[in-house]
């Protein structure tokens, strides 16, 4: 096996990647495509399936292409999760675009389970809150809006798909309609108990169970790619939703271990083993993966707004030209100037769930410039961070000792000292950190024989940096004190209009 390699599909809210990881565990090869965000009215985002298909696709033709001579042993899945997509199973046409995880257009809905006093049981069965981030009322959505799609949908002729069943649905020329578990357990139509989809919430939501994928564990061979895509057929070997792949990347797999992600959004997930443990500070419970039948748990931490903010910065602000010049730009600046950036662009996740809140910059003076503002975006996202792991030791009853960080933001050292000056914990930045294309291709390479086990995987993680708190706790408690006030504001703002 030395000379091969596992090919990793990262397919992401803002561009899809393709990695290929040798036996080390190390990046042999990688392209990335950006592709268009799709905003028809406020607060709803969409992508073009097609786009999500032929950014993937074009990626892994050029690493294949790249490493023409090596052997590609096995192809592992990692996509956006809760976007759901619904398509034609005889035309393979999608019925409407893609819905992302940010889109809150089923909020009001949403608002109506809640009312009518489904969330204790939601939350039993699924692990979940009741939110529009999940795919269920989304699904519903282009059932109830898309002339003809419930009455095809009752017939068997529609599937629905998280983005990982439309890649294997796509890469399989529509041989398999599957998905993995830990991509399942965020639709909150899976029961995360009986490991089944539930038929008592899909009746809830008018969804046919002719639409739904079969539900695989995390790593197996679930079908071949057709040979014109890549000249030859590749074991599609493992899946996982981003998050828990960049878990089991992190080699988070001891009960306790917890990692946080920083890309579009910011997911913080702690492994609690097969128990399955119910949050009372608004995590979610969610499944991490399932490997030889063995289900691993984790409490997980939503932030939906994280690195998006950076984007944020340069797309519409105009202040950074590019996301890496941020942190150049905060530097300018010793401290924030007072200035606080609540990044609710798409309401606020973990642990305050509220649809309703708008980002808001607050503590504006005549003095505060572009570098304050980049500081205080940069900073929310350490803050929104704290917030969530102080509910999810809350949860646990006891301290978290240390945050095994990855994504594309923790190359910022600015944001990675603050992070661990706030929370008062060593922040751990591992030496690869695309983890998790990593996990994916871990979760491939095991099942075809890659790699003969965990342990032989776990040897393999290593520490680029590890930051530790410079601050005086008096600053971090006034910092987190002003940050609470501005987190005031911008709650239930979109509620009022």
């Amino acid at each position: 096996m030395s000379g091969k390699l596992i090919l990793s599909l990262d397919q992401g809210t803002t561009s899809s990647r393709s990695i290929l990881f040798n036996k080390m565990g190390q990046i042999i090869s990688s392209t990335q495509k950006e592709f268009e965000q799709i905003y028809p009215k406020p607060g709803w985002v969409e992508h073009n399936p097609f786009d999500i298909w032929n950014t993937q696709l074009e990626t892994a033709r050029s690493v294949i292409q790249q490493n023409s001579e090596t052997e590609i042993v096995g192809i592992g899945i990692t996509n956006q999760r809760e976007t759901t997509l619904v398509w034609d199973k005889i035309t393979g046409l999608p019925v409407y675009n893609a819905i992302v995880w940010q889109d809150r257009r089923t909020s009001k809905y949403c608002d109506e389970l809640k009312a009518e006093g489904w969330e204790e049981k939601i939350q039993y069965k699924t692990g979940l809150v009741i939110d529009s981030y999940f795919s269920a009322t989304k699904i519903r959505w282009i059932l109830n809006n898309v002339e003809g799609a419930m009455e095809k949908a009752k017939a068997g002729r529609l599937a629905f798909g998280t983005v990982d069943s439309w890649l294997i649905w796509k890469l399989t020329d529509g041989k398999q309609h599957v998905t993995d578990v830990s991509n399942a357990s965020r639709t909150m139509i899976y029961n995360i108990r009986t490991l089944s989809w539930d038929e008592e919430l899909l009746d809830l939501f008018g969804i046919p169970k002719e639409m739904l994928p079969e539900v695989k564990s995390s790593s197996e061979i679930y079908g071949y790619t057709s040979p014109e895509l890549f000249g030859t057929e590749i074991p599609i070997a493992g899946v996982a939703g981003d998050q828990q792949a960049a878990t089991f990347g992190q080699m988070c797999v001891e009960v306790g271990s917890v990692k946080n992600t920083y890309g579009t959004g910011c997911f913080m997930l702690c492994n609690t083993g097969s128990e399955v443990v119910k949050s009372n500070n608004n995590m979610l419970t969610t499944i991490a993966w399932q490997i030889n039948g063995k289900t691993t748990y984790a409490l997980e931490g939503s932030i939906f707004i994280g690195g998006a903010i950076v984007q944020w910065l340069r797309d519409e602000l105009g202040i950074i030209r590019n996301s890496g010049e941020v942190e150049e730009l905060a530097n300018r600046v010793p401290d924030n100037g007072g200035v606080y950036l609540v990044p609710a662009l798409t309401g606020l996740g973990a642990p305050h769930w509220d649809q309703y809140a708008r980002g808001t910059i607050i503590g504006l003076t005549r003095g505060s410039n572009s570098g304050h503002i980049a500081r205080a975006a940069l900073e929310s996202i350490a803050f929104q961070t704290c917030d969530v792991l102080k509910s999810m030791e809350a949860d646990l009853g006891s301290a978290i000792k240390e945050l095994r960080v990855d994504g594309g933001a923790v190359a910022n050292n600015l944001l990675m000292q603050f992070q661990s000056d706030i929370l008062g914990t060593p922040v751990y930045r591992p030496t690869v950190m695309e983890t998790t294309a990593l996990g994916a291709a871990y979760l491939a390479g095991l099942a075809v024989g890659f790699w003969n086990d965990v342990d032989e995987i776990k040897k393999q993680w290593s520490i680029d940096r590890c930051f530790t708190r410079t601050m005086e706790p008096e600053n971090v408690q006034k910092l987190m004190k002003k940050w609470t006030k501005a987190l005031s504001r911008a709650k239930s703002w979109a509620e009022e209009e």
